[in-house]
């Protein structure tokens, strides 16, 4: 059965004049003529049945359906050119893993630790896209995904199968100047460590996190603190953000400890707090149901043999015994 698609020059041809908004920059970067790019373009546009371009003084622009399919074409127009190259590096050997990854987790965690896995898997190269969103298998380009989330919304992601990782264990801090300016004779369990009262940490002023906007009500209920206002304070949508923001003595925020374990070392950040936040969320690792390969089965070991010797003992998770 013949596929309806049309040619890969035609949509190579409308992408390029797409971007430019001309046809004849398109034909530059292409290394065409501007009838052979105008030609490409007129036989995509007789194929679809539709108009996708209007013309203006200074060139062309997308109409409605123009735009549409101008946004569905482009990811896969960009996978065929991945696995094109993925197959010219490879040459059959090993192979490509597209993994989209929550942001802080990819540059605080995993980024450090990927030259492990290449030492291991040379012939595995890794592609990382990060999200805060749930990534959506049918609609982007990805083997798997580590999600940030509960057990229940994982288990409602459907036509997946996951893995799990490691708990999410969230801790209270600040700078050790906020604490300073607030509390001038407040006394360190530790060196990163402090054990504010109920009466003192209602005094801190907050950090939001826009994609977790309960996280401060959630942890103030858990510990039957009163706060007049869990929701306010400046808001930022990365853990990596929070850390940089409240390391500059703006406010407290509430961290995943792994993500803050260099600011704490530094004494850039305090704990302010031995109260965490309960084990209600973790990372998983996520791929479709419908497919797995020898490439997610080999990063799987690898991420849980790298989370098992990370991991700290269970009398080292409380942060009133880091001395």
């Amino acid at each position: 059965m013949r596929r309806k698609i049309p040619s890969l020059q035609a949509l190579i041809c409308f992408e390029s004049a797409a971007r430019h908004a001309s046809y004849t920059y398109a034909a530059q970067e292409l290394f065409l003529t501007q009838s052979a790019v105008s030609r490409q373009i007129q036989q995509l546009e007789e194929y679809l049945g539709t108009a996708l371009f209007t013309r203006t003084r200074h060139g062309v622009e997308l109409n409605h359906a123009g735009q549409q399919y101008l946004k569905s074409i482009t990811p896969h127009l960009k996978g065929l050119e991945q696995s094109t190259l993925d197959v010219i590096t490879h040459q059959g050997r090993g192979g490509t893993l597209k993994l989209g990854v929550v942001p802080t987790f990819a540059t605080r965690w995993l980024l450090p630790k990927l030259q492990s896995f290449n030492r291991l898997y040379p012939e595995i190269t890794v592609h990382l896209e990060t999200s805060t969103r749930p990534f959506l298998f049918q609609e982007q380009i990805f083997d798997a995904a580590i999600y940030a989330g509960t057990p229940q919304q994982v288990e409602q992601w459907p036509g997946t199968h996951s893995h799990f990782l490691m708990h999410e264990d969230v801790v209270a801090v600040c700078a050790p100047d906020l604490i300073q300016q607030y509390f001038p004779d407040a006394q360190k369990i530790n060196d990163y460590s402090y054990d504010l009262s109920a009466e003192q940490l209602v005094q801190l002023p907050l950090l939001q996190q826009t994609t977790r906007p309960n996280i401060w009500e959630d942890w103030f209920k858990l510990h039957q603190i009163q706060h007049p206002n869990p929701f306010q304070g400046q808001r930022h949508e990365l853990f990596s953000m929070l850390a940089v923001v409240a390391s500059h003595g703006i406010g407290m925020a509430l961290i995943p400890q792994m993500l803050i374990e260099k600011e704490l070392k530094r004494q850039e950040l305090v704990l302010v707090s031995s109260k965490t936040l309960e084990r209600k969320r973790g990372y998983y690792l996520v791929h479709s149901s419908q497919e797995s390969s020898p490439l997610i089965e080999k990063f799987v070991d690898w991420i849980q043999q790298e989370i098992q010797g990370s991991l700290p003992s269970e009398s080292e998770l409380s942060p009133m015994n880091r001395q």
